[in-house]
């Protein structure tokens, strides 16, 4: 059996240990290596360190190489473990380097998926376990040194490394030489925890023979490994995430720490930090450039990091492997709680039932311990880890257990998280995936029906699958953690949409490299896009989690939670047109008065003065009150001959009972069951009578399910007045789609500006970030940008909107009540067509929609659907539309 295709999981490494700051000198190999491909894992002899490389093209690392494939679940390879096919692509990679020193370690931070290597021809060892690193001992030579490794696509390790992500080999983190002097710090362990009843803390650094300095302390060369009792210090928190430079000495090397004191436990079933109640406001993230794959830089890790600050996220779940070790660097410096994730996950043996599964079958131990360990000892001195997990859908079995006592015996301080087995005999929280706002609510309320787990804090390991518009229910869930105790919240899933930069498709997901067995979009379902511009999802996810909360009784607005930091400032509006603002001077308004228009209090909480993650005057919460109702914007009008209105004719407006499929719609089965209801094949039956109103049924095929819609043009002196009365007919037996009135307007029409919810779009259970106000954009930017083409861009509660072209003339459309708007150059059923940005393409007609219902989004691409009270059950509805022209 070949070295790839063993249960062992490497041989001749070192002992896994912490990630050091050293000040030995250190060779970054990062650069062009020489690289040569090959179709299998036998290729041609090449550690020899004279073997004339230079036909070998030049290649970068860290990278990938090859062709990326998606699958979530399935294993793109039989499942035979540990064997894998002949097809097996090979990497080889050379690099020469010098180095003024002898003794080294050489460091690899991740290869996917085996890695063989040699130095000047010497065989060091190989390796298994791409996402954690791996240390081989080596002695330099004067002068020229030559590294050889090999990598192989496939191996053992893929079976443990079933991970919803593109499958594609390389070695994508950084490759290193670290100098080991004469006597060196191999490890060191930092034990620091704080005592919220007393101020105090208790540091115990563990690193040999060395000694310890925290000058903000008044600790100076202590030796290692002595408990050290503080009278105060400040603790670490994601909030105020204080961290005390420091470092240990042996006089030969000195390593710098950064330390970070705090403490958790878990208390009557409620995860606490610090003595506090924890609530987890996070997202799961996996690591993800649309041109460099896992290969990420620093930049890139701080742009998330950042992002997420902004958003209001406090915490990663490292999905489903330990990061690269400076993005656990930026989360102690920057604040945010992390569940760092084994590298681990069979997924793919579920669709064997389970059988054979590894983390149940003894052989697999050595390996899947190798990996708990790689991730703890790494990363056990980071204040921003706050709990172990075991990996992610990997069923049940013995390993488990012995991966959480391994890792108890290690280190103690943090719980241990894994959510695949439900009997929870291995770890300290009950976390869950997509459970239901009622489970939810059950769970928190401690109805649960096993004691082991009532005496749990409840984690939402994944919630809301923000694939595609959506998710939907952000409200709610957040309502259900911040009720319950028990509940510590939890991880939307995910952070980025996974969609690779294509010359054709613009952004490629699965399929789109030719592979036989894949999961299309599903790969795309992240709060950002893949540029890293954030989605709707994203925006509606930062006011659910914002900080602060807003209450409205007796006249008086009052906002409850930690303003420290922040400037609290109010506005009216009128109609969407400032009437009055000022600051707030303290934690209370008296709400202003009325008048006769549509009047709304906005109260704004911004940052006071710069922070390390955003400028002063960034807006962390907000909320809206409306003051006043505002008046019937149609009441008063005259009946009379109507104005000319440029760029519109009085037609009969077409009913709508489809939408172009979102992902959550394609995921709950409802497409389905619309378009087996044929709401995407209407036909139309018209009837003009002699008054001038136009009936019209409206219905699909083989159903006697349909629409009675009657329609009547009035004129008057400001404008035409429309009148649509919708009447379902025959029993319908699925909820709709959405209840729109369709018009085709000319191409010239570009801008939109209304009054209503923006700017940005909402659904019936999406777009917690809109609020009202007066907007313009044009119709290009209406559109959201998602990676699969779907229903998109509809601005909520509009009560005023204006077309227009470049040139001023236009339409206003009123209504009687609220109403969704979209406006496209592309029909839903172009819309419907597209499978990528790229095949959208603006026709010769602008289309609007006037909506009058839609169904709720819901998050059931991967979870529950809509709420009940978001569902679009058919039923009668009507609206008036005035038509007024513009200048």
């Amino acid at each position: 059996m070949s070295y790839f295709e063993d249960f062992t999981p490497g041989a001749g490494r070192k002992a896994p240990r912490a990630a050091l700051d050293t000040d030995a000198r250190v060779i970054d190999l990062s650069g062009p290596w020489r690289f040569r491909l090959s179709p299998t894992a036998h290729a041609p002899d090449f550690a020899d360190p004279d073997l004339d490389d230079t036909s070998w093209e030049l290649r970068r690392v860290p990278g990938h190489f090859g062709t990326p494939a998606y699958t979530n679940v399935r294993y793109p390879f039989p499942i035979d473990p540990p064997r894998v096919p002949d097809e097996n692509l090979t990497g080889d990679h050379r690099i020469a380097f010098e180095a003024g020193f002898e003794r080294a370690v050489l460091r690899f931070e991740g290869v996917d998926s085996c890695a063989r290597v040699w130095l000047n021809g010497q065989e060091l060892g190989h390796s298994m376990g791409s996402r954690v690193p791996v240390e081989f001992d080596v002695t330099l030579r004067p002068g020229r040194n030559v590294l050889a490794v090999r990598v192989h696509q496939w191996s053992a390790g893929s079976y443990l490394e079933d991970q919803d992500m593109w499958w594609w080999p390389g070695i994508f983190r950084e490759v290193k030489v670290i100098e080991r002097p004469a006597v060196p710090i191999d490890d060191v362990f930092v034990h620091a925890g704080y005592d919220h009843t007393t101020g105090g803390g208790t540091l115990r650094v563990e690193a040999g023979d060395a000694l310890l300095t925290v000058e903000e302390l008044g600790v100076h060369d202590h030796p290692a490994g002595q408990t050290i009792t503080l009278e105060r210090v400040e603790p670490w928190s994601a909030e105020r995430p204080r961290l005390y430079e420091a470092f240990v000495h042996n006089g030969h090397e000195r390593v710098r720490l950064a330390i970070g004191f705090r403490t958790v436990t878990i208390e009557d079933a409620v995860l606490k930090v610090n003595g506090e109640p924890l609530k987890l406001k996070g997202v799961n993230r996996h690591e993800f450039h649309p041109v460099k794959g896992r290969a990420l830089d620093a930049d890139t890790m701080l742009a998330d990091v950042l992002l997420m600050k902004r958003h209001n996220i406090n915490a990663v779940r490292t999905s489903h492997y330990p990061p690269h070790p400076h993005f656990l660097d930026l989360c102690d410096r920057y604040g945010l709680w992390v569940v760092d994730e084994c590298d681990y996950e069979t997924h793919g043996f579920q669709e064997l039932d389970w059988r054979g599964n590894p983390s149940d079958d003894p052989r697999w131990e050595p390996a899947l311990l190798d990996r708990m360990r790689r991730m703890v000892e790494r990363d056990k001195n980071h204040p921003s880890v706050i709990m172990w997990s075991l990996g992610n859908e990997a069923g049940t079995g013995r390993n488990l257990a012995a991966m959480a006592a391994w890792t108890r015996g290690r280190d103690s301080s943090r719980p241990i998280h894994y959510e695949g087995d439900r009997a929870c005999p291995d770890v300290d929280v009950y976390s869950r995936m997509y459970a239901s706002h009622a489970e939810v609510e059950a769970i928190g309320r401690g109805e649960d029906e096993d004691e082991r787990r009532r005496a749990m804090p409840f984690v939402q390991c994944e919630y809301a699958h923000a694939m595609g518009t959506g998710p939907g229910g952000l409200v709610e869930y957040q309502e259900l953690y911040d009720a319950h105790p028990r509940c510590a919240g939890g991880f939307v899933w995910e952070w980025i949409d996974h969609g690779l930069r294509h010359d054709r498709h613009g952004y490629a997901y699965g399929g789109d490299y030719g592979e036989v067995l894949h999961d299309g979009n599903f790969v795309c379902d992240g709060l950002l896009f893949p540029d890293r511009t954030p989605s709707p999802g994203l925006l509606d996810l930062k006011k659910v989690y914002q900080p602060l909360r807003f209450t409205a009784a007796d006249g008086v607005l009052r906002v409850e939670g930690d303003t420290a930091g922040l400037d609290l400032e109010w506005c009216v509006e009128a109609d969407g047109v400032l009437v009055d603002s000022g600051p707030m001077e303290s934690a209370e308004l008296k709400l202003p008065a009325g008048g006769e228009d549509e009047r709304w209090l906005t109260v704004r909480a911004c940052l006071a003065d710069d922070t390390a993650w955003a400028p002063a005057g960034h807006e962390v919460a907000w909320h809206q009150v409306r003051l006043t109702p505002g008046p019937d914007r149609l009441a008063g009008l005259t009946e009379g001959t109507a104005p000319a209105i440029p760029l519109f004719e009085r037609v009969v407006p077409r009913l709508e009972l489809w939408r172009a499929p979102t992902d959550n719609d394609q995921g709950g089965g409802l497409r389905w069951h619309w378009s087996h209801h044929g709401l995407d094949r209407l036909t139309y039956r018209t009837e003009h009578r002699p008054d001038g109103t136009v009936v019209q049924r409206v219905g699909p095929a083989a159903t006697d399910e349909g629409y009675l819609a009657t329609y009547t043009w009035r004129e008057t002196t400001a404008g035409l007045l429309l009148e649509a009365e919708l009447e379902p007919v025959g029993e319908w037996k699925v909820p709709l789609a959405r209840l729109g009135l369709a018009f085709e307007l000319p191409a010239e029409l570009t801008t939109v500006t209304w009054y209503g919810r923006g700017p940005g779009e909402a659904y019936p259970d999406t777009g917690a970030a809109a609020y009202v106000g007066l907007f313009t954009r044009t119709i290009d930017d209406l559109q959201t940008p998602y990676v699969r083409p779907q229903e998109n861009g509809q601005r909520a509660d509009v009560r005023i909107a204006v077309l227009s072209t470049p040139r001023g003339p236009g339409f206003k459309v009123t209504g009687d009540r609220p109403f969704g708007l979209t406006v496209r150059r592309w029909s839903t059923a172009e819309l419907d067509a597209a499978a990528h940005r790229t095949d959208l393409v603006a026709g010769e007609k602008v289309h609007l929609i006037v909506d009058l219902a839609q169904h709720g989004i819901g998050t059931a691409s991967c979870g529950p659907g809509p709420l009940e009270k978001y569902r679009l059950t058919v039923r009668p509805e009507a609206i008036r539309l005035l038509f007024e022209p513009v200048s």
